[in-house]
């Protein structure tokens, strides 16, 4: 059972990941998608917050330090992006995005609620 939860926060955390990387890779593209929906004054911020939690946090999570919170926070995350970047009622494929970020977020508030489990930061 404390492998499926080691399991279960590696591919959760996954997509934070290697989304984030993509994003640290390519900077000006991600800025200017951003751009779309912030605004170019807030572009800059967004990334940086963007990078932040889905690298930093991403990592935390799947690493299981501050487990709770970081759980939390993603789910927060998952949340405020599906509305900010998905709810695109028209767009069939954009609406499958929103509904996977809100699993997401379910899967998140679990383990805020259960905690990581033995294989965990929080557990040494």
């Amino acid at each position: 059972m404390q492998w499926a939860l080691l399991l279960s926060r590696a591919l959760m955390a996954a997509i934070f990941i290697y989304g984030g990387y993509g994003k640290a890779m390519a900077p000006a593209a991600t800025m200017a998608t951003m751009t779309k929906y912030f605004g170019a004054q807030l572009s800059g911020p967004a990334y940086a917050v963007t990078l932040l939690v889905e690298i930093g946090v991403g990592i935390a999570f799947l690493i299981g330090w501050k487990a709770r919170w970081t759980a939390l926070t993603l789910a927060i995350w998952c949340v405020a992006t599906a509305f900010v970047a998905h709810y695109q009622p028209a767009d069939r494929m954009q609406m499958i995005h929103f509904m996977k970020n809100l699993c997401m977020a379910g899967g998140f508030l679990q383990v805020m609620a259960m905690g990581a489990g033995r294989f965990s930061v929080d557990r040494r």
